[in-house]
């Protein structure tokens, strides 16, 4: 499956499930929400988080679409993962709020009173050429 075709096939969905690795090589796989962007994928995470700590190790992820308890229900597909920053990180910051639309600006104001918002890493998942269900 090419990569165009395996992002096209992740349209309608609300969550995937984002699979980083360990030194030793397990996977663990956290649901995310994701917009797409530029023939590639974009979400966001806590800067704090172990998922963080990870992709800077290693920048290989395989994704799936889930349910928002990241129970998958399609295929595995393996690809690269790096931090967004300055204008790439805002545009990715647009396109999940014109994704989520209220939920995105509920969880805005929540994190802004909070502290968190300033926390926010955000990512672009490139799928893989020859990208495999």
């Amino acid at each position: 499956m090419a990569p165009a075709e395996a992002l096209r096939s992740l349209e309608g969905e609300n969550y995937i499930s984002l699979e980083t690795f360990k030194r030793d090589g397990n996977g663990v796989k956290t649901p995310v929400w994701f917009a797409h962007g530029n023939g590639a994928l974009v979400f966001f995470t806590d800067s704090r988080s172990w998922k963080v700590k990870r992709l800077r190790r290693n920048d290989r992820v395989r994704i799936a679409a889930c349910n928002v308890r990241g129970t998958v229900h399609g295929p595995w597909l393996d690809g690269r993962c790096v931090r967004l920053e300055g204008d790439e990180a805002r545009d990715a910051h647009r396109r999940l709020t014109r994704k989520y639309w209220l939920l995105m600006r509920i969880g805005n104001v929540a994190a802004g009173l909070v502290g968190r918002s300033k926390h926010r890493a955000y990512y672009r998942i490139t799928l893989d050429a020859g990208a495999k269900p």
